[in-house]
């Protein structure tokens, strides 16, 4: 009895609990906030893709960051919105316990896509340093 209820505590502790994104993946450059505004402001042909959900998005997001939710986006998302596929692309989502941007690196990298960045801070990152977001 005692253990089933150390396993039901236990394991609703445990849920609460959110995994961290991978620490890097290969092939991708990590970038900091700070690395990104250099990024806008040097290459005018950036690709800001915001990997989190539509809800999230409108209520706020980095200026010119394009949503494509990493659960549903499929090669003919990523060739209309990048052809090019040595463009330069940034990936973020909420911060390191989020996991949306790291699939979707993996799945772009897998079709192809070269020169790609990955702002592994995220959302909190961009927020806590109060830099500028865009709301819908």
């Amino acid at each position: 009895m005692l253990l089933s209820l150390f396993l039901l505590f236990s394991s609703s502790l445990f849920a609460d609990e959110k995994p961290y994104a991978p620490e890097s993946l290969p092939g991708v450059v990590i970038v900091s906030a700070e690395e990104v505004v250099e990024m806008i402001l040097s290459r005018p042909d950036l690709v800001i893709i915001d990997s989190r959900k539509k809800t999230e998005y409108t209520k706020g997001h980095i200026e010119g960051a394009v949503n494509l939710l990493n659960t549903s986006m499929d090669p003919g998302d990523m060739e209309s919105l990048c052809p090019d596929k040595t463009r330069s692309i940034v990936f973020y989502c909420n911060g390191v316990r989020c996991l949306r941007s790291s699939d979707a690196i993996q799945k772009a990298m897998e079709w192809g896509y070269k020169n790609v960045f990955w702002f592994r801070g995220g959302w909190k990152e961009w927020t806590d340093k109060r830099l500028p977001v865009i709301t819908d």
